[in-house]
């Protein structure tokens, strides 16, 4: 069965997969709306799908044994599909080229959490935020289709440095919650460089230590987008104003963490559905300067 068959046919599945996106993510829930319906089913499936996987090692009783066993349920074909999530990715899967080393790189990613350990480097942090991120991307791009002439090996390491951009959004905005279950994400490295500790995120300092390594992490992930967004011209017309919407966005939570005075401890930094709306003319403009070719999306720095 197509997935155009399956988006029209199973609205119980349709409206799982729109419940999931919108309660955990209500930035992509916007973005993913501007997909034509069968792109914005097959990209909410595989969301759903990652969010599900993420969850399961979110619990603090979930073990090794736990994870192989959903990676067992994972690799089913869609009719022999249980699970909900399973089975809507499962059939996007069988409609779509999807690259499966990709899959198994997120769950190799996913167990990293299981089994977390402080980050020494960058280098180090990059590996986790590929796996449980660039990876998303990549098994978006056969999804939402590429530009006329553009090649997957063309647009992969431009999804792969947005996938980092936007992991590194998530751990900056996310460290109060992260604390309270004993991670620190943020490189050892990084946090010597301005004289903290791990000990000492997991104990909320904020100080003048704090909002110094803030904005040196924050300053490198935009830095990380700016490389990015000039991929989005690879992409189909079709995805490319979801996407964009998606990566200025999600980089704009990088301006409330700002606002917010890098609160993170105390605050979850969130772009609101009002500025939503406000700011997706001038992301759409933004999106319309990219033709076929590889003309690089200009962007707007402080």
């Amino acid at each position: 069965m197509s997935v155009t068959i399956l988006a029209q046919q199973d609205a119980t599945a349709t409206m799982l997969l729109e419940q999931i996106i919108r309660e955990h993510s209500k930035t992509f829930y916007f973005a993913t709306a501007l997909l034509p319906p069968t792109k914005r089913y097959a990209i909410r499936a595989l969301y759903a799908f990652c969010r599900a996987s993420d969850d399961l090692v979110d619990r603090e009783q979930t073990t090794l044994n736990d994870l192989n066993a959903w990676r067992a349920s994972v690799g089913l074909s869609s009719d022999e599909q249980t699970n909900p999530v399973l089975k809507a990715w499962a059939q996007v899967r069988e409609a779509y080229p999807i690259n499966r080393e990709y899959e198994k790189e997120l769950l190799d990613g996913i167990e990293m959490d299981l089994n977390f350990q402080f980050y020494p480097t960058f280098e180090a942090l990059q590996t986790y935020c590929y796996r449980v991120a660039s990876t998303v991307g990549l098994l978006a791009l056969p999804i939402i289709g590429l530009a006329k002439g553009a090649s997957f090996q063309q647009a992969a390491p431009y999804a792969i440095q947005l996938g980092i951009a936007l992991q590194m959004t998530n751990i900056l905005r996310d460290i109060g919650e992260d604390a309270q279950r004993n991670r620190v994400y943020l490189p050892v490295e990084d946090l010597k460089r301005f004289s903290l500790t791990p000990q000492e995120i997991l104990e909320r300092v904020y100080d003048e230590r704090f909002i110094e390594l803030m904005k040196f992490e924050i300053s490198r992930t935009r830095a990380l987008y700016l490389q990015a967004l000039p991929g989005i011209a690879y992409l189909s017309e079709t995805a490319r104003p979801a996407v964009g919407a998606a990566a200025l966005l999600y980089r704009a939570i990088l301006d409330e963490i700002e606002k917010n005075e890098y609160r993170v401890y105390s605050i979850r930094a969130h772009t609101s559905g009002w500025k939503k709306i406000a700011l997706l003319p001038g992301i759409l403009w933004k999106v319309k300067q990219l033709s076929n070719s590889k003309k690089i999306l200009q962007t707007q720095e402080k």
